[in-house]
């Protein structure tokens, strides 16, 4: 059945209440104004837990939620949305909340084979003393990051155990339970998914040497390079690393997930985000374009697949 984009009525979602509320409103701003120049008929919220009205509008096929890190990630949305019986575009509730704990998916993948840093969880009941020592047998310097935010909020790389375990101490009290991460040195890449197909791989290349906030959004001088792992069959395995991420999780119609290439020529998985970007300077859209598909193109194409398997018709 060929879905007639005229008739069909999306709700872009955006905003909500976490760190990365600006980034979700360009996100949004950007999913609409692509999905309009596909000929779709779109309306756009700034959506808050205290704020659902647009969920009431009977005249919505689709909803596309373009907020990121928490009420967008983190599966809560998703599941009002599943409780209301709604259409809408990404990963269902249980893929979205397992994704969005990095210990948890970190796990996942180490069950899986996926390579992965080590790790130790930071939180209240913590040994301090005994963190300091186990972090003396990881062999490179320190990530602490929280354990559910995104977009490298909150995020600082440590040289020493002691200011790890003063940096966790400090990252716990701003946004709760993190994590002390091993440092893996090497080359940043990423995969974009769609559909259980992967995009072409992107290094990505700062020039602080730290793709935090402002290398992502700001920094105009960040470099998206594809066609840097010239070994096809280390971009073959990462690219497979990176779906088998997707599959595990049960992710659905779009993701991305984030490596490092390390020295060792090991790919280890840091991370699978359930709503990526969708801004000028984002990383999925950058794949698609590689891989032919304009941000017209990804945007249609996930609200078309949404709206078929989900409603039961087939494009």
């Amino acid at each position: 059945m060929e879905i007639v984009r005229s008739k069909l009525k999306v709700a872009v979602l955006a905003g909500g209440i976490g760190a990365e509320r600006d980034i979700s409103l360009q996100s949004g701003r950007c999913v609409a104004k692509a999905l309009k120049e596909a000929g779709f008929d779109v309306v756009t919220a700034d959506i808050r837990p205290d704020n659902l009205d647009i969920l009431n509008d009977k005249s919505i096929d689709v909803f596309f939620p373009a907020l990121h890190g928490k009420f967008g990630e983190d599966g809560r949305l998703q599941q009002i949305l599943e409780d209301r019986s709604l259409l809408y575009s990404g990963s269902g509730p249980t893929a979205s909340s397992l994704a969005f704990d990095k210990m948890a998916s970190k796990k996942l993948f180490e069950e899986i084979g996926v390579a992965t840093p080590a790790a130790i969880e930071f939180g209240p009941e913590t040994d301090i003393d005994r963190l300091e020592e186990q972090l003396r047998h990881f062999t490179n310097s320190y990530v602490v990051k929280p354990i559910r935010q995104g977009s490298s909020v909150g995020v600082n790389i440590i040289s020493t155990p002691h200011e790890a375990v003063e940096a966790a101490k400090e990252t716990f009290g701003e946004f709760g339970d993190c994590m002390v991460e091993e440092f893996v040195p090497g080359m940043e890449v990423t995969v974009g998914i769609l559909h259980s197909r992967a995009l072409p791989i992107i290094e990505v290349r700062t020039k602080s040497g730290f793709y935090d906030y402002h290398a992502k959004y700001v920094d105009e001088q960040t470099e998206y390079l594809f066609d840097t792992i010239t070994d096809t069959a280390m971009a073959a395995n990462i690219s497979q690393a990176a779906l088998d991420c997707f599959n595990a999780l049960g992710c659905r119609h779009f993701a991305r997930v984030d490596f490092i290439l390390g020295n060792d020529r090991i790919a280890y998985a840091l991370e699978a985000n359930t709503i990526p970007g969708f801004t000028s300077h984002s990383l999925l859209p950058k794949a698609a374009v590689k891989a032919g598909l304009s941000m017209s193109d990804l945007c249609s194409n996930i609200v078309e697949a949404a709206y078929s398997s989900l409603a039961g018709h087939k494009i």
